[in-house]
């Protein structure tokens, strides 16, 4: 299962240093995601669905995590990517997920 989409970097709220960034997943890919994770697909803790992701020439393997505040699967921007592919939190990016 692959979604490519674009989405906006974001600060979690509780961790305002630039650590704690964040992409939201569509919800129609979110939706998809739930649907697979509860039909028996491996989870992981916190309800966590292990991903590969590329953004740019960067490609990484991380898990997707459930935000029921926004409804959507979120996933966690690591520095090293973000330094990367020049982006920063309010940068949209261009975002390929697979789920693994």
């Amino acid at each position: 299962m692959r979604f490519a989409f674009d989405a906006e970097l974001w600060i979690w709220d509780a961790r305002r240093d630039d650590s704690w960034t964040f992409l939201s997943l569509p919800a129609d890919a979110s939706d998809e995601i739930r649907d697979l994770a509860e039909a028996g697909a491996p989870r992981r803790g916190f309800g966590s669905v292990r991903v590969r992701v590329s953004i740019g020439g960067s490609t990484w393997s991380t898990s997707v995590f459930p935000d029921g505040a926004r409804g959507v699967y979120v996933l966690p921007v690591k520095k090293a990517v973000r330094r990367a592919e020049g982006i920063e939190a309010g940068d949209v990016a261009g975002v390929t997920v697979e789920v693994i």
